[in-house]
């Protein structure tokens, strides 16, 4: 316990060594603020952290304090007398480029703060008065730049050195021995004189043999490619119209492709194929051998089209050797990336680099800035998408995915082993998707997070869901239904036995909607019992069930098991099989009140669902008591919401030209972070079955007809509870246009 405890509290495991680097200076942060009291204010905001702090009084002072003492960050106030905070930030820049530098202010001047940051000077402004939490996770990142581009400036300065050592190593390592002059020698198109010359200026230059022979015109290059490919059955590659994988192309370093005239092209299990401007160099293919491991297949191309080639994959031109190495340098060992390709494997790491990865500062900090930033805007998802060049943080608030956080992309494999590690699953397992879940504590709240990661081509996405352990069960009048379905939906819920189900795609608030229908007219006389996957509220009247798939803990088994422990009201998480499904239908014929959900578009589409899972329509006729179809849209932010011009064309979209007759739209505010919508309010289509839809139940009826039947009963339908919400200023035209779509 004590080695995994590490993982979570920065300390060393228990008995380990202490030996090892010394830590690192703290990092050096200079504040300036011409008020004293902000200036208290923000040291308090960091009185727990590890960090140097220095302040400033004005501009003058601050630039003076920089000219002669080094500073990772410094925090600046905008308004100030004499220098102002742009005009002070820009100088800093100029004196110490590697600093990063925040702009605090509470300036109606916007135009000169952006100007400050499109120019370069601000790597981000807060707002006063500000949060102490954003205020520090945005230090954290911004010392985390900080640390990343010092990190980038060592291993170019490294790979620069190196370039420059392969780029005189690659000049004298290589031994060409072609036996390209011999043969010419032979055919009668070189005389030995030419020939003795061209051995000479290859000893004393140490060039490629064909460079000299092209570089003298003794021969053309055509008559060098037909005797080839005539005489010695070469084969002859159309450069032009091949595309070159990096991974192959890194097995032989830029500057030996141009400096030789090779090219890397394809691999063919252990044979690599290289198209060659002298093929007949036998001490060349010795070297590419050696240097890649693998057996050489040499093709003839023209030296032009191998040029050309090498310049579009590795952007050579001349002799620039340094430039050319970074392919050589930069990612893992391209032999290993071949392998991944043909073997469809993943490169093999170690759990002790993974671990170790995992303990590092930059990932501790990163999973715990995301997640709270999501809890701080209200997000109910967080997604961690790794692109080709960086990693994207996405959250969806209010229903609604957006960009909020760029990563770069080497740290994507630590980010996600740290997350892996808090959810106890196998770090080491990166081809298969996993499901975890992990508890956190924040000093926001306490919330439980449900992990889920997927492999994909750039590396593993990962997706967490966001359920809060502390909020509270909605009330039936706060769901948003109308006076009509309101009384519908009591009505069911002093139903004795039936099942009562909650359908919608996923996201669209089913299970609010069923602890809302389980807490009406709770009392301690009942047995309430729940089983979900996950548990997404605290009820403390109810036993709540969490389904464990891999011990065996399904839905049908503990369904069964929970008849057996005498319950009033179940509460099903999902119907998601014919098993799960008769054994709830069951409960409903035995005595029992069931609540559960479905993944289907409408409430008579629920009906067709049922009977295509293989339960009997006699089955369902008798046990259906209630359909609650929904959906989610914005809430209308209440501080900026106004009335707004009628959208003709999204209301002919939506089937209805007559059914609004005024629409509102949110400006935006501090409130809804300029969003113009703050929270969410169902849509609800409420059908309650008579003898008639039970009658068509039992008939095994169409889709059209139960619909046909529920318009006759009185059941309002999507899309006429969204336009009566657009009417009454709940939501816009637009979020029920991007829910529903057009009809």
């Amino acid at each position: 316990m004590g080695q995994l405890a590490s993982l979570f509290t920065g300390e060393a495991p228990v008995g380990a060594p202490r030996e090892g680097p010394a830590p690192r200076a703290p990092y050096r942060i200079l504040l300036v603020d011409d008020e004293v009291n902000v200036l208290r204010a923000l040291q308090r905001a960091f009185r727990q952290e590890n960090y140097e702090i220095v302040s400033a009084a004005n501009g003058e002072e601050a630039l003076e304090l920089i000219r002669t003492q080094p500073f990772h960050l410094v925090i600046s106030d905008y308004m100030m007398p004499g220098m102002n905070g742009g005009e002070l930030l820009k100088q800093a820049k100029t004196l110490r480029p590697d600093m990063q530098r925040i702009m605090l202010t509470g300036h109606a001047d916007v135009n000169a703060v952006v100007a400050a940051v499109k120019g370069g000077a601000v790597y981000k402004f807060i707002l006063k008065p500000w949060n102490d939490e954003d205020l520090r996770v945005t230090v954290a990142l911004a010392l985390e730049q900080y640390d990343l581009i010092e990190r980038n400036r060592r291993l170019q300065r490294d790979n620069d050195t190196r370039g420059k050592e392969l780029s005189q190593l690659s000049q004298l390592a290589f031994n060409n021995r072609s036996r390209l002059a011999i043969m010419l020698h032979k055919r009668n198109h070189l005389t030995m004189q030419q020939m003795q010359e061209l051995c000479r200026l290859q000893q004393s230059r140490r060039e490629p043999l064909i460079k000299i022979l092209l570089e003298k015109a003794w021969v053309p290059e055509g008559l060098i490619h037909d005797l080839l490919k005539k005489d010695l059955m070469m084969q002859e590659a159309a450069l032009a119209e091949m595309a070159v994988d990096p991974a192959v192309a890194a097995l032989i370093p830029g500057s030996v492709c141009d400096r030789q005239w090779v090219l890397p092209l394809r691999q063919e299990g252990r044979r690599l194929v290289v198209a060659m401007a002298d093929p007949l160099d036998v001490g060349l293919i010795d070297d590419l051998r050696f240097m890649s491991g693998l057996e050489i297949e040499p093709v003839i191309a023209p030296v032009s089209a191998i040029r050309e080639k090498i310049k579009e994959i590795h952007g050579i031109a001349g002799d620039a050797a340094v430039q050319r190495l970074e392919t050589f340098f930069t990612g893992s060992d391209p032999y290993e990336g071949i392998e991944i390709v043909i073997d469809e494997d993943v490169e093999q790491i170690s759990i002790e680099e993974l671990l170790q990865g995992t303990e590092e500062p930059p990932a501790i900090r990163l999973v715990n800035a995301v997640i709270l930033e999501a809890i701080r805007l209200r997000a109910s998802d967080i997604h961690i998408q790794p692109q080709t060049k960086n990693v994207v943080v996405r959250y969806r608030i209010d229903g609604v995915l957006s960009d909020k956080i760029h990563i770069p992309q080497q740290l994507h494999q630590s980010l996600v082993s740290r997350l892996k590690v808090m959810s106890e699953l196998d770090i080491s397992e990166r081809r298969r998707p996993q499901d975890g879940r992990v508890t956190v504590r924040t000093p926001l709240r306490m919330v439980d997070l449900r992990i889920s990661t997927l492999p994909t081509i750039n590396g593993e996405k990962v997706v967490m869901r966001i359920l809060d352990r502390n909020g509270a069960v909605q009330s039936l009048n706060q769901l948003g239904l109308l006076p009509a379905d309101l009384e519908k939906v009591k009505l069911i819920v002093q139903k004795p036995q039936g099942i009562v189900l909650a359908t919608g795609p996923t996201g669209s608030g089913k299970t609010t909607t069923l602890y809302s229908l389980l807490k009406h007219d709770a009392t301690p006389a009942k047995n309430y019992v729940t089983i979900e996957d996950p548990v997404e509220y605290q009820v403390e009247m109810a036993g709540q069930v969490l389904i464990r798939e891999k011990i065996g803990l399904t839905f049908p088994i503990a369904l069964r098991s929970i008849l057996r422990q005498d319950p009033d009201v179940i509460l099903v998480g999902e119907i998601r099989d014919l098993e799960t499904a008769e054994v709830a239908f069951h409960a409903a014929l035995t005595g029992h009140l069931v609540y559960s959900t479905l993944h289907t578009n409408s409430a008579t589409a629920s009906i067709v669902r049922l009977l295509d899972l293989g339960l009997k329509p006699h089955v369902v006729a008798t046990g259906l008591e209630g359909i609650i179809a929904q959906r989610l849209v914005r809430r209308l932010c209440a501080e900026c919401r106004e009335e707004t011009a009628l959208d003709q064309e999204k209301l002919r979209w939506l089937g209805s030209l007559s059914a609004v007759s005024r629409s509102y739209r949110g400006r935006g505010c501090a409130a809804c972070n300029q969003t113009g919508y703050r929270g969410r309010v169902g849509l609800f289509e409420v059908l309650v079955p008579d003898d008639r839809m039970r009658s068509l139940i039992s008939q095994g009826a169409s889709t059209i007809e139960f619909t046909r039947l529920a318009r006759d009963l009185g059941a309002t339908s999507l899309i006429e509870d969204g336009l009566t919400k657009v009417n009454a200023g709940f939501t816009s035209l637009e979020e029920v246009f991007r829910v529903l779509g057009p009809q």
